[in-house]
Order: structure tokens, then sequence, then C-alpha cells
């Protein structure tokens, strides 16, 4: 298989990636912290003929403040990547480094310790539709807090002060006493957010965070998480299949594809029928392995 699918760019040097664009407020000196290297990072699930694997040799970089889309077939890779940088998956062979932990040398408390500073936005809200919004952002702070937690009132005086003002900052304080499962689903999004924010964390990841929601409400939680990024200085990574969303959201596009990154630019001045053609390319190259069609190398 072709490392780089014709009419996709990719740097020269993908261990560097692309300089992310300044933005207004955002500290020069914060944003040129590499706070994601991988290295040739391989995972394999199996063994023999019943091997999978999921990502193959994946080498990029990413700086703090970053805003990154994912984008790729599904089965391409997105959630084992980002698995891997939560430290809930151990490289195969090669590794990296997310916020200063080796990803294939630490210990099951560092990796722990690495999850508590990434908040993680998933497709599926998880939240406990019986409680109400606020005691759900609430469990946001069980990390750092000793002990199990029965009702809102368990949790410090301090938490539920903070759950409050989280919720302001996805805009929906007014509904803070409302059972959770009463929300739309834009709005229980916005609840997965505030609870995210909770932890205080230096990097924030979303798995196909819109992929149930409608287009307007798409569009809603694409802009808060930037806005959320960019007021913390936070560095985002988040995975979609929505090209321009992802155009008009990130800073920067990486594409996969059979677990390679075949695509790494940022989104100022690339195209959209560019960036289409991580997937049209795809049933080109199956089709021409079949006979039927010339190979995407040779395109």
């Amino acid at each position: 298989m072709p490392e780089r699918l014709s009419g996709l760019r990719t740097p020269e040097a993908p261990a560097s990636g692309p300089a992310p664009r300044p933005s207004a407020g955002t500290d020069a000196t914060v944003r040129d912290d590499v706070v994601v290297r991988l290295d040739s990072l391989t995972k394999r699930f199996g063994s023999g003929e019943e091997m999978i694997v999921a990502l193959d040799e994946v080498s990029f970089t990413v700086r703090a403040g970053e805003v990154v889309a994912l984008l790729g077939l599904s089965g391409s890779g997105k959630s084992t990547l980002l698995q891997h940088l939560d430290g809930l998956q151990t490289p195969t062979s090669g590794g990296g480094n997310v916020l200063g932990t080796e990803l294939a040398a630490a210990s099951t408390g560092q990796l722990r310790a690495l999850r508590r500073r990434i908040g993680f936005v998933f497709q599926q809200f998880h939240l406990v539709g019986r409680l109400t919004v606020l005691e759900n952002v609430c469990t946001g702070a069980l990390g750092r807090l000793r002990g199990p937690r029965m009702g809102l009132f368990s949790y410090p005086r301090g938490v539920r002060e903070q759950a409050l003002d989280r919720l302001g900052e996805v805009g929906l304080v007014d509904w803070a006493f409302q059972r959770a499962d009463t929300l739309s689903g834009g709005q229980q999004q916005r609840v997965a957010v505030a609870r995210a924010l909770m932890q205080e964390p230096s990097m924030l990841l979303a798995d196909e965070p819109v992929a149930s929601l409608d287009p307007e409400s798409s569009g809603q939680i694409m802009r808060l998480l930037k806005d959320v990024g960019r007021s913390r200085h936070l560095t985002v990574l988040c995975s979609l299949h929505q090209v321009d969303l992802a155009l008009s959201w990130a800073d920067r596009i990486i594409g996969l594809r059979d677990g390679r990154v075949v695509l790494d630019v940022p989104t100022e001045g690339i195209s959209r029928d560019e960036v289409m053609r991580l997937y049209s390319a795809v049933g080109e190259d199956r089709a021409g392995r079949d006979g039927l069609s010339v190979p995407v190398g040779a395109l």
C-alpha cells in the first residue's frame, strides 16, 4: 500500500507537524510547546492471518493550543489513535510522548495520571439521565476526590460552584437542576463538554462528538470546542466525518487511511475537494486492487 496518496499533501517531515496559525489572545510561547509527539506508533490486534493493523507507523507532533481535526473513513484508526493519546491503549511498537508521559514505557499509575490531565468527549454523551445536569458535571471532578459520592450535596461546595461556572461556560447554567435526560442531544453534549472541563485538562479529545446531532447542533458544538480551546489555551484533537466542519473549525487536518497518516496540512489554503480525496481515493484504490482501475499510487 502506498504511504502517500496522490493529490493529498503530507509534510516533508511529518514528525515536526505544520506550524499552527496564531490566534488573538494566545501566548506564542505556549503554542510553541510540543504536547504530543508520536514516533512510528503502531498498534496491532490479534495475530497471524487474523491480525489487524489499527495504527501503522503514525508520526506527527501537536503544539499546545493547536486545534486539530482527525478525518478518515470508519475503521481508519481515528478512535484508536485518540485512545492512545489518552493512555487507554498502549502501542505494539513505536511510541510517543503526550504531556510529558512516554506512552510505551509508562506505568499504570502514570497513565492514570495522564488521563486526569485530558478531557474526553464521546459520541455517546454518557450522562446519567436521572441525575441533574449539575450533578452530571460534578462527576468530572471525581478523579481528584476521595471516596464515592452519592447525591449532589455529597460534593464539596467548591466543586458545585465550579460546576456551575462550567455550565455557564457552555451556556446551560439555567438548566443546572433539570434532569439530564430531558435535554436535547445538543444540550446533552454541552453538558458532556462541561463535565470534561471539570478536570481542568491540558488537552481535550473528542471522538465523533457530533455524529448523532443535527447540522445546526453540530455547528454549535464545534464552535464551542474551538472557543473553549482558545479561551483556555487547550490543545484540542477531534475525530470527525464532516469535512466542511473540519475546514471551518480546525487549524489543521490530519487524515488517516488504514491506520496511516496520508494527509497532514493546515486548513488555511486547502480546498474541500482536496480533503474529499481522502475518502474518494479509498474506493479508487480498492478498485485498482481488483483490477478495475489504476491504484491510487499511480494517480
